[in-house]
This record gives C-alpha cells, sequence and structure tokens, in this order.
C-alpha cells in the first residue's frame, strides 16, 4: 500500500497550489480522508503518511473499524453519511464531527444523546443546493430557523456547511455550488455574526477539490485519490 503515501503527498501538492491560486494557506484547509468501504489497513497506512482525521459514512462500519484502530494515537472521526435519527446516539459516542445533520429533529436527537454523556459535539449543516433526489440536506429556506434552533442546543457546537453537489463530468461545473454555500455562509454569519462557529465549508472530493478550495472550503473530502478506486 505504498502507493496511499505517495497519494497523499501528490494531494497535500494539489492542495497547496490550489490555496496559493485563491491569495489562501494551504494550513486553512482539513484534509479529511474518506475511508468509508476501505480495510483498516489501508486508514493504518494513512495514518502512517501522517493523516489523522477519517470520514466514515455508516454508523455501522464505523463501529466495527473504530475500536481495531484504537492503537493508533489521535485519529479523528467524522461522519459524513446520511444520519438517521435512530442511530443518532451511537453517532453522539463514536464520532468527533459530524457533517451530515439535516434537521432540527436530529439536531436535537444529538444534543440530547450529547447532554447525558457530558459531550459538546461539534456539527455542521448539510445544506441541499442540487435538490437531487437521492440526496440529503436541508433545504435553503430551512437554515435560518436550523441555525436559530442551535442557540438552545448546549451539547452541540455549529460549526459550519456542508454540501455534497451533483457530479459533473466538468470540476469547473460544479464551482458555483461551492460559490453559493460561502455565500449562504457569509449571509448567515452577517446576519447571525458567531453563529457557524469555526465557520467551516465541507465541500469538495476526488474529483473537484481544487475548485472547492479557491470558492472558500476549509475542510476536503476525499476517498479514491487517497486509497484507490472503490469496489
Amino acid at each position: 500500500m505504498n502507493y496511499i503515501a505517495q497519494n497523499i503527498r501528490e494531494i497535500w501538492e494539489r492542495i497547496s497550489q490550489a490555496a496559493a491560486r485563491a491569495g489562501r494557506l494551504p494550513h486553512e484547509i482539513t484534509l479529511l480522508a474518506i475511508s468509508k468501504t476501505f480495510p483498516e489497513e489501508a486508514i493504518a497506512q494513512a495514518a502512517g503518511a501522517g493523516l489523522l482525521k477519517f470520514g466514515e459514512n455508516r454508523v455501522q462500519e464505523a463501529e466495527r473499524k473504530i475500536p481495531q484502530l484504537r492503537q493508533i494515537q489521535r485519529l479523528e472521526w467524522h461522519l459524513v453519511g446520511h444520519l438517521q435519527t435512530n442511530k443518532a446516539r451511537r453517532a453522539a459516542e463514536l464520532f468527533d464531527m459530524i457533517h451530515s445533520v439535516d434537521s432540527i429533529r436530529l439536531a436535537s436527537k444529538l444534543n440530547q444523546a450529547c447532554l447525558e454523556t457530558g459531550k459538546v459535539l461539534p456539527v455542521l449543516l448539510q445544506v441541499d443546493l442540487g435538490e437531487e433526489e437521492t440526496k440529503f440536506g436541508a433545504a435553503l429556506q430551512e437554515l435560518p430557523e436550523m441555525v436559530d434552533a442551535f442557540s438552545a442546543f448546549r451539547g452541540l457546537r455549529l460549526d459550519g456547511l456542508m454540501t455534497i453537489p451533483p457530479f459533473l463530468e466538468q470540476p469547473d461545473q460544479v464551482r458555483p455550488y461551492f460559490a453559493k454555500l460561502r455565500g449562504l455562509k457569509e449571509t448567515l454569519e452577517r446576519e447571525r455574526p458567531g453563529c457557524l462557529g469555526q465557520g467551516h465549508l465541507s465541500m469538495g472530493m476526488s474529483h473537484d477539490f481544487e475548485q472547492a478550495i479557491e470558492e472558500g472550503a476549509t475542510i476536503v473530502r476525499i476517498g479514491s485519490a487517497i486509497f484507490g478506486q472503490r469496489q
């Protein structure tokens, strides 16, 4: 699996170049390795190459993987896939950040679980910009009400926004979606100063992360460009 370390080096170089084009610094961008469906050995290899933040799509898969990798210190686990409310408690226990909060009901369930365990969990609101039937996320008109609701959630810290735009063949075709999410963040923060905590924008994957960085991404979610194609 030596190719994993090489892939990571190449991705960091591309991140640095994209940041420079946008007048940003590379350390402003978090590389989140999307490890869904890949084995624990691949994750350990990526950790050995310096990555410590990993993203999973499913609670059940994370339940199996996370205990087997506890020997690697300082790993951080993010949930990037759709979360059902009946799995909110377990997700709150397993993950260090959840990117896919898409309803007040789900946020309330997560908040209750965190209050009972004494944990404050950073979360991101997933926004549906592409309006695709197969994708999840809050509708644009729901965002102000959802953001306001977080003032009552003591177990959660709202730290920004996330989106999964449509897959388009040319990465530059996706750029308007990234620009729109950045604009939403700027509007919310202008109208509600401090409402998005760290102000994260989780956007951009293996196919289009450079365009996402140029449009303001602070977290890029990269899987196949690190680990290879999923089977």
